[in-house]
C-alpha cells in the first residue's frame, strides 16, 4: 500500500505510544506544527476540562489529521473517501451512543463515508491539568475568533458590553497571516470594556518524515476542529454557550450549481451540522451532566438570521472603522505570495470573496480590500470566472424554501421559510454587487 492510499488511521493518545501494524497508519499530536503557546494543553485555561471535553477535542484533532492524510485524488471519483478512524476515549459507551450523530456530522461537512471506532483508553490518556483558579476568574463567554468579518463583528459587540467577566476568544493560526490576525484582535482589544483573553491553537499539519505524502488540501473538517476546541475551553471554565459566528447565507451556503452539492461547499456552521454537534455533546456529557443538572455546553450561531451586509453594518455601528473590517480574512483559497511583496489574503474570485465584497459594498458603498483579481476586470481569464458566472446564473433562477432543504437536511425545529428570508436578502446584496460591476465595466468600455 502506498502512503497516499492510507484510509485506516489509529490515533495515538500521545506521540511514541504503541502503534498498530499495517494497514493501520498511526497518527498523533506530533503531526501538528505546534508552538508551546499553541499546543492542545490547558495551561491558558483557568481549570481542567472534564473528560468528555478532552475526548471531543481529541476526536476533532484525529478527524482533522485523517482528513489531511487521506488524499481525495486517490479515491474513485477524486473526492469521496472511505475513512476508518480509531480514537481512544474515556467513555466508549457514551461515544457509541453519539456515533449516529458523529457520522452524520462528519459526512455532511466532508462528503465522505466515515467509520469511527472508539476504543477504551486503558491508561493511554494523560490525566491532570493546571491548578484551578477561583471561579470568579473564569470566562463568562466563549466565541470562535477566526479573524473573519463575522467573528470580528461578534467579538466587538460582546467586548463592548460593560462587564467584569472575561470574554474568551478561541483562535487558530493562519499561516502567513498571523500579523493580520493580531491586528484584528488588537482592534477588538482597543475598544473592549471587559477583560479579554485569547486562546490560540494550531491547525497546520505535516506529513511523516521520509514519506512522499501529498496532504489533502480541501480541509473540510476544520470547522469541527475549531468548534471542538472552543467547546473544550467552555467546558473547562463552565461556560454554557459557545458562539460560532457566521452570516446566515454562508452558514447555509446553498449550492450555486448542481455540481456543488453537500461538501463541495463548506457546511461547518450549517444548521444540520450544529444540530448533530449539539447532539454529540449532549450524549457524551450525559454521565457527568447528570451530576450537575445546571451545566451543559451548547453551540450556537448568533448571526444565523443576518446577511453579510447586515453583519458588516452591525460592526460599523459598533464603532469599527472600515479599514479594520477590510483587514479581516474571508478567502477560501488565498493566493500565493507575490514575488518581493507581502502575501495577499484574498483571491477576489472565490465565492466567500464575492460575498465579502457584497457585504462591504452594502455597509460602506465600496470595498477597498486589496484582492489579487477582480471578476469584472477584462484581463481575468475566463477559467478564473467560474464562481462569478455561476453566481449570475443562480441569481437569475428562483430560490425556494425547498431548495434550501434539498441539498442538506434541516433539523426538525428549523423552518425553511425562515431561512429563505436571509438567503433572499443576501441575494439582493449580491445582485447589487453584480449591477455595480456591470456599470463599472460599461464605464470602462465607453
Amino acid at each position: 500500500m502506498t502512503p497516499q492510499a492510507h484510509t485506516r488511521f489509529h490515533w495515538l493518545a500521545r506521540p511514541g505510544a504503541q502503534a498498530p501494524p499495517e494497514p493501520w497508519m498511526p497518527l498523533s499530536d506530533a503531526i501538528y506544527w505546534e508552538r508551546p503557546s499553541r499546543a492542545p494543553d490547558r495551561r491558558v485555561l483557568f481549570a481542567p476540562a472534564p473528560d468528555w471535553a478532552d475526548d471531543l477535542q481529541r476526536v476533532a484533532r484525529a478527524v482533522f489529521a485523517a482528513d489531511r492524510y487521506a488524499n481525495r485524488q486517490d479515491s474513485f471519483d477524486r473526492w469521496t473517501r472511505h475513512i476508518v478512524l480509531s480514537v481512544p476515549v474515556a467513555d466508549p459507551a457514551a461515544w457509541q451512543r453519539a456515533l449516529p450523530s458523529v457520522t452524520a456530522m462528519l459526512e455532511t461537512i466532508t462528503g465522505d463515508r466515515w467509520e469511527v471506532h472508539f476504543r477504551p483508553a486503558d491508561g493511554e490518556l494523560i490525566r491532570g491539568g493546571p491548578i484551578s483558579f477561583p471561579a470568579e476568574h473564569f470566562a463568562h463567554e466563549v466565541a470562535l475568533f477566526s479573524g473573519g468579518l463575522e467573528s470580528l463583528g461578534w467579538a466587538v459587540q460582546r467586548a463592548t458590553v460593560h462587564s467584569p467577566h472575561a470574554l474568551l476568544l478561541t483562535m487558530f493560526e493562519e499561516r502567513n497571516f498571523g500579523t493580520l490576525q493580531d491586528h484584528v484582535y488588537d482592534a477588538v482589544s482597543s475598544v473592549s470594556q471587559r477583560p479579554l483573553r485569547r486562546l490560540v491553537q494550531s491547525q497546520t499539519t505535516r506529513g511523516p518524515e521520509g514519506a512522499r505524502l501529498r496532504l489533502e488540501r480541501s480541509t473540510r473538517s476544520r470547522g469541527f476542529l475549531y468548534a471542538a476546541t472552543a467547546v473544550h475551553a467552555a467546558a473547562a471554565e463552565r461556560v454554557p454557550v459557545v458562539h460560532l459566528p457566521e452570516n446566515g447565507q454562508l452558514a447555509l451556503n446553498p449550492p450555486l450549481t448542481a455540481a456543488r452539492s453537500a461538501s463541495c461547499s463548506t457546511r461547518s456552521v450549517h444548521p444540520w451540522t450544529l444540530h448533530h454537534l449539539n447532539r454529540v455533546i449532549a450524549e457524551i456529557s450525559r454521565t457527568e451532566a447528570a451530576q450537575d443538572t445546571h451545566f451543559t455546553v451548547r453551540v450556537e450561531n448568533p448571526f444565523a438570521t443576518l446577511t453579510k451586509g447586515e453583519v458588516c453594518a452591525e460592526a460599523r455601528d459598533a464603532g469599527l472603522p472600515q479599514h479594520v473590517l477590510e483587514a479581516t480574512l474571508s478567502c477560501g483559497t488565498p493566493p500565493a505570495r507575490r514575488a518581493g511583496g507581502p502575501p495577499l489574503a484574498h483571491c477576489g474570485l472565490c465565492f466567500p470573496c464575492i460575498v465579502r465584497r457584497s457585504g462591504l459594498h452594502h455597509a460602506f458603498g465600496e470595498d477597498r480590500t486589496p484582492y489579487a483579481a477582480d471578476p469584472w476586470n477584462p484581463s481575468v481569464r475566463p477559467s478564473q470566472l467560474t464562481n462569478w458566472h455561476a453566481l449570475q446564473r443562480w441569481l437569475d433562477a428562483e430560490c425556494t424554501a425547498q431548495d434550501l432543504a434539498a441539498d442538506v437536511p434541516l433539523p426538525p425545529q428549523v423552518r425553511p421559510e425562515h431561512l429563505l428570508e436571509v438567503v433572499t436578502k443576501g441575494r439582493e446584496e449580491l445582485r447589487a454587487l453584480v449591477t455595480w460591476a456591470d456599470q463599472r465595466r460599461a464605464r470602462r468600455a465607453s
